[in-house]
C-alpha cells in the first residue's frame, strides 16, 4: 500500500503528536518564565498554539500567536533571533537523539476562524440557513 503524500492530522503518528506536544510545552514554559532574555519577548505574551514535527523528528514547525495578534512580525523576528537557544534547550529538556531544527511561523488559524464566522454571520447566509430549517420542518409534519 502506498504511503499518503500529504501529512494531515489523521495520518501523523501518535509519537509525532506526543513529541510535538512536548516541544510545545517546553517552548511555552521558556516564554512564560521569560527564560529568553529579549525585550520584545518580555513585553509580549506569546501563545504557542501548535508544533508539527517532521516524520524523522529533525524539524519542528512552531506556530505562535502574540496576545491579541499585536506586533506579530516583531515577535516572530525576536523568536527567530533566538532559534538556536530554543533548539538547545528543547533538546536538553526532552533528551531527544537529535536537536530538532525549529522554525517559527505565525498561526493564521484564528484569522481563518474569524473570516468563517464573518461569512456565517452574513445576512444572506443566515437567510439561506433559515430556509433550509423551514423546509426540514415542513417535511417532518
Amino acid at each position: 500500500m502506498a504511503k499518503p503524500t500529504q501529512t494531515t492530522p489523521e495520518t501523523r503518528s501518535v509519537r509525532l503528536l506526543k513529541v510535538g506536544e512536548q516541544v510545545r510545552h517546553a517552548i511555552s514554559e521558556m516564554l512564560t518564565r521569560q527564560q529568553v532574555h529579549d525585550d520584545v519577548l518580555t513585553a509580549h505574551s506569546v501563545s504557542v498554539t501548535e508544533v508539527r514535527m517532521s516524520p524523522d523528528l529533525r524539524h519542528a514547525t512552531v506556530f505562535v500567536k502574540p496576545l491579541l495578534g499585536l506586533d506579530e512580525e516583531v515577535v516572530l523576528k525576536a523568536l527567530r533571533t533566538h532559534t538556536a537557544y530554543f533548539q538547545k534547550e528543547v533538546a536538553g529538556r526532552l533528551k531527544l537523539r537529535f536537536a530538532a531544527k525549529i522554525r517559527f511561523l505565525g498561526d493564521e488559524s484564528f484569522d481563518e476562524a474569524s473570516r468563517i464566522d464573518a461569512l456565517l454571520a452574513d445576512p444572506r447566509v443566515l437567510r439561506d440557513i433559515g430556509k433550509d430549517d423551514e423546509d426540514a420542518g415542513e417535511g417532518e409534519a
